[in-house]
């Protein structure tokens, strides 16, 4: 639910040509066909992957998949971290056929919604809400999903440098009822709305820097945005996290069977609603802002285990580090209770973050750094 920061800031006659010519290739996808267009973007996103040149980026995700899977070989997170551009590259193709896919008349047949009942009654009902999800699956797929459910929700999204672009981007999402909130005027107009109980989502998984709320993502501290929680406590909102991820982008056997074929479009997608909570439970914690920051976290987990081949493992999900480690201080007793605290933690757990915090302190030492390579 956000747009990637273009290079170019043109909006005159040349940014109108860049425009057209983006708007130009972004056709070819449409006339291959979703089955082919996937199927060789999927090809391109692995050999972009397999490049020399980036060999850098993809042993950072191997060694984020590290902390995922554990008992993994090295092949096998080698494997992920490729699969990880391969599904970078099929996004980019589904961006481009979402409009014809999701419409009011044909978006049944495209996407499998399970058990939204709490979620839908969360989003549409009479107290503000916060949807989350991350950078798993389809997440564009999934604010149009909701959109298409009814729901009203405001999407916080970087805006395109190349205006032409924006603008096309905002008419498309805004005519399946998803409405675009600049991120830039988001500290002011998220307020407004929670305050009039408006839904807002947020693509919540990034390295929120040295000032972030730092909470357990597979095993490790990682730094997540403060602002989130902060908004959700002043408006008493209900959260809500989930996700949408590809299941399908040619016909099946049993659809050949019945006259469908090869290479219509078939592009399917699972929507998955993982957890709702609201103030009824995050104000009754010890921390409500800890608690519930480390439970969308937690849901957020959930989501990359549900479909690990269809996240962006190349992020740099750990790079900022908590306060102790970058003044290479002992892990702090208030940390450590606050670990406890969580109903889903235990000793053992806790005491695994802890020796993680401190295997990081002591390489940021070692090394005269302040943040992960």
């Amino acid at each position: 639910m956000g747009a990637a920061r273009s290079a170019s800031k043109r909006t005159g006659p040349l940014g109108y040509a860049t425009y057209g010519l983006l708007r130009g290739a972004m056709m070819a996808p449409q006339i291959a066909g979703p089955a082919n267009a996937l199927s060789l973007s999927r090809r391109l996103g692995r050999a972009f992957g397999g490049m020399p040149f980036n060999r850098k980026r993809i042993d950072r995700a191997v060694e984020s998949l590290r902390f995922v899977l554990p008992d993994a070989d090295e092949g096998t997170r080698r494997e992920l971290a490729l699969q990880s551009y391969e599904h970078l590259a099929m996004l980019a193709v589904e961006v481009a056929f979402l409009p014809r896919v999701l419409t009011e008349d044909s978006w049944t047949r495209h996407v499998d919604v399970g058990d939204v009942g709490r979620a839908l009654d969360a989003l549409t009902g009479d107290r503000p809400a916060i949807l989350i999800t991350g950078h798993s699956g389809n997440w564009e797929a999934m604010g149009y999903t909701l959109a298409l459910l009814g729901v009203r929700l405001h999407a916080i999204y970087r805006p395109l440098d190349l205006k032409p672009l924006d603008r096309w981007i905002r008419r498309t999402r805004e005519r399946r009822g998803l409405e675009l909130v600049d991120k830039f005027g988001a500290v002011h107009a998220v307020p407004r709305l929670l305050q009039d109980k408006q839904a807002v989502a947020f693509v919540a998984d990034q390295n929120a820097g040295d000032r972030g709320v730092f909470v357990p993502f597979f095993g490790r501290l990682t730094s997540t945005y403060k602002s989130i929680g902060l908004m959700a406590l002043k408006h008493n909102a209900v959260i809500v996290s989930g996700g949408a991820h590809r299941v399908g982008w040619d016909a099946t056997d049993e659809e050949r069977a019945l006259g469908r074929r090869v290479g219509e479009n078939n592009l399917r997608f699972r929507v998955t609603v993982d957890d709702v909570f609201g103030p009824e439970e995050y104000l009754a914690q010890p921390d409500p802002l800890f608690y519930l920051t480390a439970r969308y976290r937690r849901s957020l987990e959930n989501l990359v285990l549900a479909e690990p081949t269809q996240y962006l493992w190349m992020h740099r999900i750990w790079k900022s580090r908590p306060r102790h480690e970058r003044l290479n201080k002992p892990f702090p007793d208030h940390l450590r209770r606050k670990l406890l605290e969580l109903p889903w933690m235990d000793e053992a757990g806790v005491d695994r973050i802890v020796a993680q915090s401190d295997a990081d302190r002591a390489f940021l030492t070692e090394r005269g750094i302040d943040r992960m390579p």
